[in-house]
């Protein structure tokens, strides 16, 4: 949006979970027009959260406050709380004026949501009824070329999502030796050809920009590996972005932590985008199962409708799975 003021305009009401409209319905909120961010699998995820308008709420990975927004405009009804954490402070920055209407029911901190029991207690919040984490990349992250998470646009090899931390991409790239770099792509980003791609690069070193480094990768696919559904590129700046930001790493940490804030009967609904983060996720919520810990609301993962992939491409991979903690 062009005027900061748009971002006080109210948000369309937002269905009541479990009722049945369409993705297209004109009540869901739509793409922000300034970040270009549209919240994915939104009626689903408001769905399984069953927000209440007395509720207390965390969004652990905050982005733009797409999802945020729906959730909030839900709890102004009532007396509802609502947590948004990010680590990324231009994306909170972002958010923060998106929600401003909503300041006397929402609360923003940058910090990790590895740490969400740190974070929750110091919110001074109650338990929480509901978390929602939607892993990945936002558009507006993607979008900025000088973040660096980008093939297609030229910026440095950046990729941090904390710009406070130390590692960054250009590091690796340059620095790491080949069988090491080899196998980080092979086993982040699942790309077969990483041994190719690994010599390629230390060839090519010193890589500064991410438009270099897409070139040398495309270079290092033989012909006939046949046509890429994506980017040749792809996988190797996903497995980047991954060590740079030790998502996995954080993920973990975040599972083995989460039902520590929720409430008795909460829920956490989680959204990811690639087998990497969606496995740790169906393991933990089948551990969860087993020791009487959660049940699994979702039989089987939730994808998004052939709509909203018409609408939002970047849905196309995205995966939805909600647990709720056991109330004994």
């Amino acid at each position: 949006m062009s005027d900061d003021d748009e971002f006080g305009k109210p948000e369309p009401p937002v269905p009541s979970p479990g009722s049945r409209i369409s993705q297209s319905d004109s009540r869901l909120p739509t793409a922000d027009s300034r970040t270009g961010h549209q919240p994915v699998l939104l009626r689903e995820a408001l769905g399984f959260l069953h927000v209440r308008p007395d509720g207390v709420y965390i969004d652990a990975t905050l982005g733009a406050g797409g999802h945020a927004a729906a959730i909030l405009s839900v709890l102004e009804r009532g007396r509802g709380r609502l947590l948004g954490i990010d680590r990324d402070p231009a994306a909170l920055a972002v958010a923060a004026a998106r929600l401003a209407r909503w300041r006397e029911h929402v609360m923003t901190m940058q910090g990790n949501f590895a740490e969400i029991d740190s974070l929750h207690a110091a919110s001074g919040l109650p338990p929480a009824d509901g978390m929602l984490a939607d892993l990945g990349l936002s558009s507006m992250q993607l979008e900025e070329a000088s973040r660096g998470f980008s093939f297609s646009l030229p910026g440095p090899l950046d990729m941090r999502m904390d710009p406070r931390t130390d590692t960054t991409a250009e590091a690796i790239v340059n620095d790491t030796p080949e069988r090491d770099l080899a196998d980080l792509i092979y086993q982040l980003g699942e790309e077969r050809h990483s041994r190719r791609i690994a010599r390629e690069i230390v060839k090519a070193r010193p890589i500064r920009s991410t438009t270099e480094l897409a070139q040398v990768v495309t270079r290092a696919i033989p012909s006939r590996a046949g046509l890429y559904n994506l980017h040749p590129a792809t996988r190797t700046f996903m497995a980047l972005r991954l060590a740079v930001n030790r998502e996995l790493e954080n993920l973990e940490a975040f599972l083995a932590r989460a039902l520590q804030v929720l409430a008795p009967g909460g829920r956490l609904v989680t959204i990811s985008f690639h087998s990497l983060e969606d496995r740790p996720i169906k393991q933990a919520f089948l551990s969860w199962k087993r020791e009487g810990r959660a049940s699994i609301l979702t039989k089987h993962v939730v994808r998004p409708s052939a709509d909203e992939i018409r609408t939002n491409p970047r849905a196309r991979s995205a995966k939805l799975r909600a647990a709720e903690k056991s109330r004994d």
